[in-house]
């Protein structure tokens, strides 16, 4: 009676377990209902005024309109930020510090325009160590060379962003980053999550 019965359940199992092999993935594939919005992607939050502008602007605020070039920069600038490990007031600090030097326009020589050799978004100048012309006009190296010097600025976090940016910077006109604080924390909460 043991054998009949275990022959009859195993049989009954095996039965289930083959009907359900096949019906389970034709039930599968013919599923068009819709996936719960739980399953939709996560939208990460843009950063906030209180994250990017922590100290309140300083002065009178400067704004430009950007052409794709410049907006271009913007995003090299955020992802080199990104890749150096650092976050989104640092960000702020750069393009600030790029709209005061270039107008976020990755410059070569300007002939007797030029300050000295100055060039690219920083304004960097070969002569001074920031590397070479090549290297300083190329927006993922310069950008990465600035934020090199405002991680050895210590507590730069907790300075008034020009501050900041002058001791990297060390210009004849320091508080003029000041009047870029507004634009430049608008385009990282643009472009930071895109």
């Amino acid at each position: 009676m043991n054998t009949i019965l275990r022959r009859s359940v195993l049989g009954i199992a095996g039965l289930a377990l083959s009907t359900g092999v096949v019906a389970g993935p034709l039930t599968t594939l013919t599923d068009t209902t819709p996936a719960p919005a739980a399953a939709a992607a996560v939208q990460v939050a843009k950063p906030d005024t209180d994250t990017l502008i922590p100290h309140g602007t300083q002065g009178e605020q400067s704004r430009i309109d950007l052409g794709d070039e410049q907006v271009s920069n913007v995003k090299a600038i955020i992802e080199a930020t990104k890749k150096a490990g650092m976050d989104e007031r640092a960000a702020v600090v750069a393009i600030a510090t790029s709209l005061q030097e270039s107008k976020l326009e990755n410059l070569g020589h300007l002939g007797d325009r030029n300050d000295h050799d100055s060039q690219g978004l920083f304004q960097q100048r070969p002569s001074s160590g920031w590397g070479t012309v090549e290297q300083i006009t190329d927006p993922e190296y310069s950008t990465t060379a600035f934020l090199k010097g405002l991680k050895q600025v210590e507590g730069w976090q907790d300075m008034p962003l020009t501050k900041a940016a002058q001791t990297v910077q060390v210009s004849a006109y320091p508080f003029h980053y000041a009047q870029w604080e507004t634009q430049a924390a608008d385009l990282v909460a643009e472009h930071w999550t895109s």
